[in-house]
């Protein structure tokens, strides 16, 4: 950890110099003659414009949380569910649709990104003060970008190398004693190439174990993540690309001095990246042009879970040739291939070995992965209140073979007061078992994955209904929608069948998610914004032979929040009330002293965030607490006192594992 500590400030701090040093010869140069202000309002949730249903959020919604990273700026995001998967590595799990978040295609300004064995902790590898926005969009998603969606796609814009030239600092540490420095920077070289230097440190210094039970309530991660970007325009011609890196430790598991053989769990991440873009217009009229890009990374994680240790290498390549073109108002084509490859080598060992050594288990149900595809899609817009976009894919992979993907999405306005959307189509997604449930090596209990794992495959379709309803000089903005989700081929993470032991299986019977979601909203003058929203899952799945509600997995959802900005916007006061509804815990064992390792169901829980913001010229200060309501599971661990025992579990995790947590940070334009 000093290693990666020296690392991250390093970073932060030379850049803060060299633009110190930039600013003084700029003033000696410049006179200022006058003073012009201007006010503008920053992106807020707006929904998305196209036949897709979803949402998209800019800087002012994700500003009205810490938003340290991507799992932290979906707190007022009334479809987007954020969990820590387990009490040992820490890493948060998204869902959306009532379903977990690796049926959600995750995409880096539209490049798929953050797959194998970097899945289960990509929330955390997207800085908050590194992005413009968020997208998110539900169900069967265009084609365009692949066949991975299933229940939606959440794409993510970066700042652009080529905006205001200056340095942007964004310092944040909290009550845990967790720091964060984030430094943006933009310069324009000419009239055409513009750069950015991103760069992100964060670091945990103390250990929590707010609880007592001897173990950490999360590990301690330091992180150092870097991009340099780079943006070309001349005349018809776009080119955008750059380079990353990212290096990450987690350390946690048993307290320190509480054991002579302490069960310790550590892991270690290195990740290299890169991706291009060239677009060229062809024809202005018709908005015809042509696009490659394509994007390559390089992942390396090592872990150990007490007397487990894990290992992955994964490399991947994807890269997309894209041809659109308008024929004129009502019909327009885009088309295209694409290909992905992608080599996953992974080792689980006994004890901490080097791959490859004496008493390391190579795994070889993963080998190289080759997916050529070719895609179309049309969309039909007869007039400016109907919208018809359907798309087909056809898509090969030498290790599962051939099949395509299907896809429909309506868009209709009944009246500039009513808008109804439908959609239906198939995702399918190659499977990782262990890449992305590694993390269960930390239990006590056996991990068994079956030897042969079929791709899987599933149906989404959905409808929703948006109303603009004028309330004297505002207007109430209510949205109405229903998702099922229904699997012909599943992974299954087996709790139940056994509850000595973990079975990653093949789903053998039915799987399916109904989600039904009621969301609305009012803005007063801009001023103050209301929104409120219920959310209701249904999700099943076979275990064993048994239909049953899916473990872990809340019923429903309320969501409340107030953006209260006096003072010409000056002050900002958020606040987001959640309610968190129970579930169903998976078939209980028996401990040492025969009692249940836990409840048959968990309760519904709430949760109460506030942040003040006060902005000034070029300065942002705000400060916030999370968990105000102090809810706090229980027992995140079970049988914490004999992590050696196979009654040991840190993975049953379905609420906060943290009480309240205050903070504070600072926003600076240089």
């Amino acid at each position: 950890m000093r290693k990666i500590s020296i690392l991250i400030l390093i970073a932060v701090l030379l850049p803060l110099a060299s633009v110190q040093g930039q600013s003084r010869d700029t003033i000696q140069k410049k006179k200022t003659l006058t003073e012009v202000s201007v006010r503008s309002r920053a992106e807020g949730m707006s929904r998305l414009g196209g036949a897709e249903n979803g949402t998209k959020m800019g800087q002012e919604v994700l500003f009205r949380a810490a938003c340290c990273n991507l799992g932290e700026s979906f707190v007022a995001n009334p479809s987007v569910d954020v969990n820590y998967s387990d009490a040992a590595v820490g890493a948060r799990q998204i869902k959306l649709l009532g379903l977990s978040g690796q049926y959600v295609q995750m995409l880096i300004e539209n490049l798929p990104t953050l797959g194998g064995a970097a899945k289960p902790y990509e929330l955390g590898y997207v800085p908050g003060a590194w992005m413009n926005s968020i997208s998110v969009s539900k169900g069967a998603s265009s084609v365009k970008q692949g066949f991975q969606s299933i229940t939606g796609q959440i794409d993510v814009e970066y700042l652009k190398p080529d905006r205001e030239p200056g340095v942007s600092v964004n310092l944040f540490a909290d009550s845990r004693l967790k720091t964060e420095a984030n430094v943006v920077g933009n310069l324009r070289l000419n009239k055409h190439l513009s750069t950015e230097l991103l760069v992100h440190g964060e670091k945990d210094w103390l250990h929590h174990d707010m609880n007592g039970d001897g173990w950490h309530d999360s590990p301690a991660i330091g992180q150092l993540n870097m991009q340099n970007r780079w943006k070309y325009v001349n005349g018809r011609y776009i080119f955008h690309g750059g380079i990353g890196m990212l290096r990450e430790e987690r350390e946690g598991g048993q307290m320190p001095g509480l054991s002579d053989d302490p069960f310790v769990v550590k892991l270690e991440a290195d990740r290299y990246e890169a991706y291009m873009k060239h677009a060229v217009l062809l024809d202005y009229e018709h908005n015809t042009n042509i696009a490659l890009m394509a994007t390559a990374s390089t992942h390396k994680l090592d872990g150990d879970f007490g007397r487990r240790a894990y290992s992955a290498r994964h490399n991947d390549l994807y890269s997309r040739l894209i041809f659109e073109h308008d024929f004129n108002e009502r019909h327009q084509l885009s088309a295209g291939a694409s290909v992905q490859v992608q080599r996953l080598d992974e080792w689980v060992a006994p004890l901490r070995l080097a791959p490859g050594l004496l008493g390391a288990t190579h795994l070889t149900n993963r080998q190289t992965e080759v997916v050529p595809g070719l895609y179309a899609e049309y969309t039909y817009k007869p007039s400016h209140r109907l919208t018809v976009m359907a798309g087909l894919r056809a898509d090969r992979s030498n290790l599962y073979g051939a099949f395509v993907t299907p896809r429909l999405h309506l868009k209709w306005m009944v009246s500039d007061l009513v808008t109804l959307r439908a959609s239906t189509g198939k995702g399918y997604r190659s499977p990782h078992a262990w890449a992305e449930n590694h993390y269960l090596l930390a239990s006590g209990r056996p991990v068994e994955v079956a030897d042969a794992l079929d791709m899987e495959e599933a149906w989404n379709s959905g409808v929703s209904a948006a109303f603009y309803i004028p309330v004297g000089e505002q207007t109430l903005k209510l949205n109405a929608e229903y998702y099922y989700t229904d699997f012909q081929q599943q992974v299954v993470v087996d709790y139940d069948t056994d509850p000595r032991r973990i079975s990653i299986v093949m789903l053998d019977g039915k799987s399916y998610s109904h989600t039904m979601q009621v969301d609305g909203s009012i803005d007063f003058d801009e001023e103050l914004e209301l929104t409120a929203a219920f959310r209701y899952n249904d999700v099943r799945c076979t275990y064993g032979g048994q239909l049953m509600e899916k473990p872990l997995t809340s019923r429903y959802k309320g969501l409340f929040t107030v953006a209260w900005k006096p003072y010409m916007g000056l002050w900002q006061v958020d606040v987001t009330l959640q309610l968190n509804g129970g579930g169903r815990m998976p078939k209980p064992y028996a401990l040492a002293d025969g009692s249940p390792s836990w409840d048959e169901r968990f309760p519904a829980y709430p949760q109460l965030n506030v942040q003040v913001t006060r902005r000034f010229r070029h300065v942002t200060v705000y400060v916030g607490g999370e968990n105000l309501t102090n809810y706090r599971q229980p027992v995140p661990v079970v049988d914490a006192a004999n992590p050696w025992s196979n009654t040991f579990e840190p993975t049953m995790v379905w609420g906060p594992v943290h009480g309240i947590m205050g903070y504070a940070g600072v926003r600076m334009n240089l």
